[in-house]
């Protein structure tokens, strides 16, 4: 495994990523998880659009926009798959909610983190059981945070791969491959939503501002609360 990661940090082209691992690792030990964003649209156009049926799977957490999921629908039809949609689990929604409130991410940090846990984090969970490398879009400029990581690494947390094909590239080089290949793309970037996640914890970010500034607005931005806790440890349980 050392070695494959190795050969994936030294690779700057996304699709040599991609070619390396899906040549080192079964196909179907790779999970692509999508949030159905402008870089997650991107990595999807790499790997169905050139014929390589990796399981893509996207976090339905009850609470998404209706441009996400027109988009999912889109995608779907234009590439001629379908995506492996996981959704929490209702016992721990109906918990949640009945004992704190239909909106309580509102109320406290931790309660924003619970229910993060519940609706996105638990169903990553059981869609890496079993995978051995788990792709996402991440890529530096969208955060601080995101700054800090390596295209390939060992994900301690779930205990597999984790290869960020995207990492070096720019907003810039993104949208060309956007519109040179004509892939799918969501409603709410044309609405100034860099960044997509769940309705209530998502706005529009102005123009030259972080892209990870429309999540979790309300909350101190102090203890790095950009993120769900997909790409950080130790999230609540």
């Amino acid at each position: 495994m050392d070695h494959l990661i190795a050969r994936l940090v030294s690779l700057t082209d996304a699709n040599d990523c991609l070619r390396a691992l899906l040549d080192a690792v079964p196909i179907d030990q790779i999970v692509f998880t999508s949030s159905l964003g402008l870089e997650d649209q991107v990595i999807t156009d790499l790997l169905w659009g050139k014929g390589h049926p990796v399981d893509i799977v996207v976090l339905d957490t009850g609470r998404l926009h209706p441009e996400t999921y027109a988009v999912m629908s889109h995608t779907q039809t234009h590439y001629q798959r379908r995506h492996r949609v996981m959704m929490p689990d209702p016992a721990e929604v109906e918990s949640l909610v009945n004992t704190h409130g239909i909106n309580c991410f509102y109320d406290t940090v931790a309660l924003r983190q619970r229910c993060c846990a519940i609706r996105k984090t638990h169903p990553l969970q059981r869609a890496l059981t079993g995978k051995t490398a788990w792709v996402t879009g991440i890529r530096r400029e969208q955060s601080p945070y995101r700054a800090t990581m390596q295209r390939a690494a060992w994900d301690d947390e779930n205990g597999l791969l984790k290869v960020n094909p995207l990492l070096d590239w720019s907003l810039d080089a993104v949208w060309e491959h956007v519109r040179t290949h004509g892939v799918p793309i969501n409603g709410l970037h044309a609405k100034g939503y860099p960044s997509i996640g769940c309705a209530p914890c998502t706005r529009a970010v102005p123009e030259g501002q972080d892209s990870r500034s429309g999540r979790w607005w309300w909350e101190s931005r102090d203890e790095g609360h950009s993120e769900c806790g997909l790409h950080r440890r130790s999230s609540p349980t």
